[in-house]
């Protein structure tokens, strides 16, 4: 739904807790050990969980890096924003839940991976000091713009450089007196994946194996086949880990194999990171005043329909880990040492309402999102139990069409609109998500859910209405092509 709120309500009253924000990038909703994963042991991540919430059906409303951060700042959808694709700015024009906290008195912080606008380093509104760095950064040596001061190169391994840097900027505050708002933009497990030295063998006696799902594309639509051999397809370069392209041998599994092995690698450092925040949180006193936020901008596919990267609407690509530990929420509720489940369908543009409700900050005049904090405090009632899914066509990334869809508590409906407002030229997909959560079966031909089509594409169109979606505005498709894209951009 979308709320518009009017400036003139009163101003909430309560406490205004410390906030630190954990962005992950490409993580998927299953990488860590709380959610499952057979091999990859996340202690710190799990920790936070399993003393606050573990959100089991968390989900990004478009499924790329900086559309879905400008969603998580502003709690708006991506037509609204206006960051539609990977090289757009935050528009200056919008507001951000930092903005809003910054304007009542928290002092705030952005440390690490921003990823909107690939040539701009400088500092951004909202936040009392900046640190970030040109386009996607590097794992090793990269050079971040400090406030706007200076650029150096900062020698050592992304994710503990910025955690130091989080770190020394939580304790030399000269401003203990107010509440601090800190971001913190990791750049794993983004591709192209180079784990810590120590981490880089962690995984070498796990078989990997390409999913199933991948050898089951007779009743997907079309494209999806062509996209195997490409940038985003199984049977392609992989990123960098495989050099003769493109390989459908049975052999070349080696090499979707490695790309695994590596991903998972960096997410241990990411662990560790965690894990010194909540140590550091602990020595300053300030542990249990302080909301933490671990989560992910949007999902990845690992060869789940022959894919990799993100984008579509699969369940791989839009599921992200999100948990939250914040004890004045919790309070006694739950059994010790495991984590109060919630499994309503909860959205990045729910990120920037939770948080200012959480603070006693009055809302954002206008967002699409809804706060969890009640939901947090065991109250379900009146919340969403569907919501839509939107991505536009990148000509610099042509692997993906036009995405629309609708994803209910029970079932999944996505198209592929043209961009020209002529008829879909791709087959559509439906699934029973209840009882076929891996989208093995799509049942968009059968005639048993001709009703129920005509059911989710109504309550898409209202979706997309309530939240300033139409007219929908969208590129052309041109098609699924085979050339890689430019070596700046990957």
């Amino acid at each position: 739904s979308c709320e518009t709120m009017p400036w003139e309500t009163p101003a909430p009253v309560g406490p205004h807790p410390n906030v630190i924000v954990i962005i992950t990038d490409d993580q998927r909703w299953d990488a860590m050990s709380i959610a499952g994963h057979p091999h990859l042991r996340t202690p710190n991540i799990d920790r936070l969980a399993k003393e606050g919430f573990y959100f089991r059906n968390a989900f990004c409303t478009t499924s790329l890096c900086s559309p879905s951060r400008a969603s998580i700042l502003s709690g708006l959808y991506a037509h609204s924003h206006g960051v539609s694709n990977n090289f757009t700015e935050y528009p200056s024009g919008f507001k951000s839940f930092p903005m809003q906290l910054q304007a009542n008195g928290y002092n705030t912080a952005y440390i690490g991976k921003w990823h909107m606008g690939e040539e701009n380093d400088n500092p951004r509104p909202g936040f009392d000091y900046f640190v970030t760095h040109k386009g996607q950064g590097k794992y090793f040596d990269t050079e971040f713009n400090f406030n706007g001061n200076e650029r150096k190169v900062v020698k050592g391994y992304y994710t503990n450089v910025v955690t130091d840097m989080a770190i020394e900027w939580m304790n030399s505050r000269s401003f203990q007196q107010k509440p601090f708002l800190l971001m913190i933009g990791h750049k794993a497990p983004h591709s192209f994946y180079y784990p810590e030295e120590k981490y880089v063998h962690a995984f070498d006696h796990v078989d990997v194996q390409y999913p199933l799902s991948a050898f089951q594309l007779q009743d997907k639509p079309e494209w999806i086949t062509k996209r195997l051999t490409t940038w985003h397809g199984i049977y392609g370069p992989l990123f960098d880990y495989r050099k003769k392209f493109p390989d459908s041998s049975p052999e070349a599994v080696k090499d979707f194999a490695a790309m695994t092995r590596a991903y998972w690698g960096t997410l241990l450092s990411v662990d560790d990171s965690v894990g010194r925040l909540y140590e550091a949180l602990e020595k300053s006193g300030q542990l249990n005043n302080t909301v933490i936020i671990f989560m992910g901008d949007n999902g990845l596919l690992n060869g789940e329909h022959g894919m990799v990267d993100k984008r579509t609407m699969h369940e791989a690509s839009i599921r992200i880990p999100l948990v939250m530990r914040y004890p004045l929420l919790r309070g006694e509720r739950g059994s010790k040492g495991e984590p109060i489940v919630i499994d309503q369908q909860v959205l990045t543009v729910d990120i920037a309402p939770s948080v200012l409700d959480m603070c006693n900050v009055r809302p954002l005049k206008k967002t699409h999102g809804m706060s969890f904090k009640r939901l947090a405090k065991g109250d379900p009632s009146g919340w969403r139990n569907a919501w839509y899914y939107e991505y536009n066509y990148e000509k610099q990334f042509p692997y993906t069409p036009n995405v629309r869809g609708i994803r209910t508590d029970e079932w999944k409906y996505m198209h592929y609109p043209p961009g020209d407002g002529g008829p879909d030229e791709h087959k559509a997909e439906l699934y029973h998500i209840a009882t076929d959560p891996d989208e093995r079966e799509n049942l968009i031909d059968d005639p048993k859910h001709a009703d129920l089509l005509i059911r989710l594409k109504s309550q898409l169109k209202q979706l997309m209405a309530a939240a300033d979606g139409l007219p929908d505005k969208m590129p052309k498709d041109e098609g699924i092509k085979s050339g890689l894209p430019d070596p700046k951009i990957r």
